[in-house]
């Protein structure tokens, strides 16, 4: 991906501008396998892992809507399922054809929250070379989490319902 790179958000963010656009590449690649049958809509992700290994995503819809699962969930729960530690991946990169960089819904900025590091880059692009990187943190500021639900248990003195 070419042209109109540039890395605004977080410049000092510990992913390099080569490391993103591979990243970038590869979720466009993970693109091509979106099952879209729906919305026409084709989303892809790339996650790298602390180990360097990149796990692909797209987004799979399904005529109840509700089952229909994000390219950034898919790529997530892949690791997960392959193994990889929550918490342990490097980056994500999220792309589509669109004039601006995507940018992940609200259910795939929570998982992010649960599953990544807060200063994880998130690197958002468009299929026609356009991007800028973010965090998970700047993209779900006040993140519910399991400190919350920790919080409430000491409170109920450690009962849970």
């Amino acid at each position: 991906m070419s042209g109109n790179a540039s890395m605004n958000g977080n410049a000092s963010s510990p992913i390099g501008e080569r490391e993103a656009l591979a990243l970038l590449e590869a979720a466009a690649e993970a693109r091509t396998r979106a099952y879209i049958p729906y919305s026409g809509f084709a989303v892809g992700a790339a996650l790298l892992d602390a180990e360097g290994v990149v796990h692909p995503g797209c987004n799979i819809e399904n005529a109840a809507y509700g089952p229909t699962n994000c390219a950034e969930r898919t790529a997530l729960f892949s690791a997960v399922a392959a193994g990889r530690a929550p918490r342990s991946f490097r980056a994500i990169a999220v792309t589509a054809d669109t004039v601006e960089p995507v940018t992940p819904c609200g259910t795939c900025r929570q998982v992010f929250a649960e599953l990544c590091a807060p200063d994880m880059p998130v690197v958002l692009g468009t299929i026609r070379g356009k991007w800028r990187v973010t965090t998970v943190a700047e993209l779900l500021p006040g993140a519910f989490s399991s400190a919350q639900l920790e919080e409430d248990e000491a409170r109920k003195g450690g009962a849970r319902p």
